[in-house]
């Protein structure tokens, strides 16, 4: 299919999956070069990411062992969105995931929403990607005096580069990237178990739980900067719908994909949960910070020639990761939007590769505006954008929530068949995600900060989505009409 392809052409091409009447122009046209492999470590790697290898050293430093409390939390919610979604793609496969969802059960408004409000998490979280490895890299002398800007942008170049070129390619980078990173955590975690099993002294203290009783205990600052700091340990999340987009690229999607989700669940107790409790046992709280990785501070205090050097090549690693999930995902996303009229019309072109490059350009686009952030205030712009992108997450998780939601109500009327994997406890689950979410935002006000600053943001992008609405509304219907002329 050409860069230019009509939507009316699109859709005709496009055969509506069984059991479903909504057929969406943005799954034609792309190759199905995504296997088993791929996906499940495209899961894996969704679940593992900066906020755990860069985020979890600040927040730790902030509310101590009751951290692993917060991540657990989380954890849960995020599971019953991504189980969520793994319903609708084996409902109906789709590589615009929940925009193209939203635009059956919701309609072209909730479509734009969706897509806007995913495309605000990418983009910010863009910027705290390159943000991130910018940091990551000063940690060598012969990066230290190279402006953080500078290796910021250095960073999204080269992961542009790589994700332009095909989607077989991003699921062979997003393999190898996972297996880095569970490689190196089952590694790290083996280490810190024989650390605290056999009492060897960590920078002068013994590792165990008299480390976590002799520095405050679980709560050293009390329960509400734990209830705080989740708006936070959300984004360490933000990944985990990928595996949602990357569906669409893939065949046999409905072997692959129950599989892929229900051991996100194992791999969030086990690698997020289980590392920070290790990190708590083998170090005092106070030891650790946000200007470094927590997983690079032990092994430094260790003393272990050259470890501290690979685990922060590691780190890198998950932060080049997310910047190339990021990119693919909102390539897909904007191009079933733009296919709809919602979104930019070269926001849907295609290169020879089959990927959405118009998609991917405009995201990295937003990234270079990171760059300058970088450059005007490096110390805060990862704090700065973690906030905005929170927002996005919940914006998106909310808009998958209720389409599942919606998608219930109406297998309930008979009008469509829930597949055998779904969702449990429907539709109390939905309903109890949706106030989670809800609460979140509430804590982002309460803390006050940058929080509450982006809390109070939510007009602006209000107004913006509804603005932005009545631009495209006429370029929507437009479309419309013709899809229901051919």
């Amino acid at each position: 299919m050409s860069d230019r392809t009509p939507a009316a052409e699109a859709l005709a091409v496009a055969p509506p999956a069984a059991g479903s009447p909504h057929v969406d122009a943005g799954d034609a046209g792309y190759s199905k070069d995504l296997k088993s492999r791929h996906i499940n470590m495209i899961a894996i790697g969704g679940a593992i990411g900066t906020g755990l290898f860069l985020g979890a050293g600040g927040r730790l430093a902030g509310v101590g062992p009751s951290l692993a409390l917060a991540y657990a939390v989380c954890g849960v919610f995020a599971f019953f969105v991504v189980r969520a979604l793994g319903e609708l793609v084996l409902y109906r496969p789709s590589s615009g995931a929940f925009v193209s969802y939203a635009r059956e059960f919701m309609g072209e408004k909730g479509a734009f929403a969706a897509g806007w409000l995913y495309f605000l998490n990418w983009a910010t979280t863009a910027v705290a990607d390159i943000t991130a490895a910018a940091t990551y890299a000063h940690f060598w002398g012969m990066f230290s005096d190279i402006p953080q800007w500078i290796l910021a942008l250095i960073a999204l170049a080269v992961v542009l580069t790589a994700n332009l070129i095909s989607v077989k390619y991003f699921g062979e980078m997003e393999f190898w990237f996972a297996i880095i990173k569970v490689s190196t955590l089952v590694a790290f975690m083996l280490i810190g178990i024989y650390l605290v099993v056999t009492q060897h002294p960590v920078d002068g203290h013994t590792p165990g739980f008299s480390t976590i009783t002799h520095s405050g205990g679980i709560f050293p600052a009390g329960m509400l900067p734990m209830l705080l700091v989740i708006q936070g340990v959300v984004f360490a999340y933000a990944s985990v719908e990928l595996c949602g987009v990357a569906a669409g690229e893939t065949k046999n999607p409905e072997k692959i994909m129950p599989r892929a989700i229900n051991s996100i669940m194992w791999r969030v107790g086990l690698f997020y949960v289980g590392s920070v409790v290790l990190l708590a046992l083998l170090l005092p709280y106070t030891s650790y910070s946000g200007d470094e990785s927590p997983f690079v501070t032990v092994m430094e205090k260790l003393g272990i020639p050259g470890a501290a050097g690979v685990m922060n090549l590691v780190v890198l690693t998950a932060a080049l990761s997310s910047l190339n999930s990021g990119l693919y995902s909102t390539g897909r996303i904007l191009r079933s939007m733009a296919l709809a009229g919602s979104a930019p019309r070269f926001t849907g072109r295609m290169n020879k590769g089959q990927v959405p490059y118009g998609g991917i350009l405009l995201t990295a686009g937003f990234g270079v505006l990171g760059v300058v952030l970088n450059y005007v205030m490096p110390g805060q712009a990862f704090e700065i954008v973690l906030n905005f992108a929170s927002i996005g997450i919940l914006g998106t998780w909310g808009m998958i929530m209720l389409c599942s939601l919606l998608f219930w109500h109406r297998s309930r009327d008979g009008r469509v068949t829930r597949p055998s994997y779904r969702l449990p406890w429907a539709p109390y689950t939905q309903i109890v995600t949706l106030a989670f979410l809800a609460a979140v935002v509430f804590l982002m006000w309460w803390g006050g900060g940058v929080g509450r600053t982006t809390v109070l943001c939510l007009p602006l992008i209000a107004a913006a989505l509804v603005g932005g609405w009545f631009v495209v509304r006429g370029r929507v219907n437009d479309l419309a009409r013709a899809r229901l002329d051919a």
